[in-house]
């Protein structure tokens, strides 16, 4: 894949390559990009291609005016389900055969996740926003966890991110009271990284993610390294430190780097 566009097999995710940039656009905008049969097919199309098109740094965002609205409670193309035979553990539910895989799948990406958050990103799809490791959100964008209106409880690992992301408190309000939350607000209690007018938003966003595109190899120890910090004990987590940084300075780009630290010049990584 190079400089191109490609749609997936059912056209519900777009994905543009640009620069080393991965682009994932969610386009199924008249559900609000709800996570529908065939856009989870496509979204692991997408995942696939990702994986082997060597972008070194992965945007999602949402057409239309929205980023994500959750999971598609009235989807025409989804398969019968068995809830009897979920609830035995005779055959696996939605969560447990496409979201979490998905879900940890991103978490364990190569390389940075940059997400630009148009519109509402509601229940799992507040929780794909959160996987961003950098999220800049349009001043018209509000989150949502929606579980608690229809009777369900937090998934898609929203229920381990938020309260140590934003504090056990704020995220026990989210999630009972079920309230949408405004960018401006999820920017002053650090659930997002920055907000920016709505028309500024995809420029800002590719802005960022073609400078973590440019950067070392070394990023992708770095977010491994934060995921890992959230259940590790310090000691391990130093042990963590004084493994990856091993790694990290055998790779040419700490070469490249100290070398362009020494002639005083821009560096140039290569993700090598």
């Amino acid at each position: 894949m190079n400089d191109a566009t490609e749609a997936a097999p059912n056209g519900r995710v777009l994905l543009e390559m640009r620069d080393n940039v991965a682009m994932m656009t969610l386009n199924d905008p008249s559900v609000l990009n709800a996570f529908g049969f065939k856009l989870r097919r496509d979204m692991t199309w997408a995942l696939d291609r990702l994986e082997t098109s060597g972008a070194r740094c992965l945007m999602i965002t949402g057409a239309g005016r929205a980023f994500c609205s959750g999971a598609n409670l009235n989807d025409p193309d989804r398969p019968p389900r068995d809830r009897a035979a979920e609830a035995r553990g005779e055959v696996k539910s939605d969560l447990e055969a496409w979201y979490n895989p998905t879900f940890i799948r991103l978490r364990d990406l190569s390389m940075p996740i940059v997400t630009a958050i148009n519109g509402i990103a509601a229940g799992a799809g507040m929780s794909l926003a959160l996987m961003g490791d950098l999220r800049i959100a349009a001043n018209s964008a509000s989150f949502l966890q929606a579980f608690a209106r229809i009777g369900l409880v937090p998934d898609c690992g929203s229920s381990f991110v938020l309260p140590r992301m934003i504090g056990m408190a704020r995220a026990m309000e989210l999630s009972l009271l079920a309230d949408r939350l405004p960018a401006e607000t999820a920017l002053a209690w650090g659930m997002i990284n920055r907000v920016v007018d709505d028309p500024d938003l995809a420029g800002a966003a590719m802005e960022m993610a073609l400078r973590l595109a440019e950067g070392p190899a070394s990023l992708a120890l770095i977010r491994k390294m934060y995921w890992a910090s959230l259940e590790n004990s310090y000691e391990q987590q130093l042990d963590l430190e004084a493994k990856y940084q091993m790694r990290a300075g055998l790779t040419a780009d700490y070469t490249e780097g100290v070398t362009a630290f020494r002639e005083k010049r821009r560096t140039r990584f290569t993700g090598r």
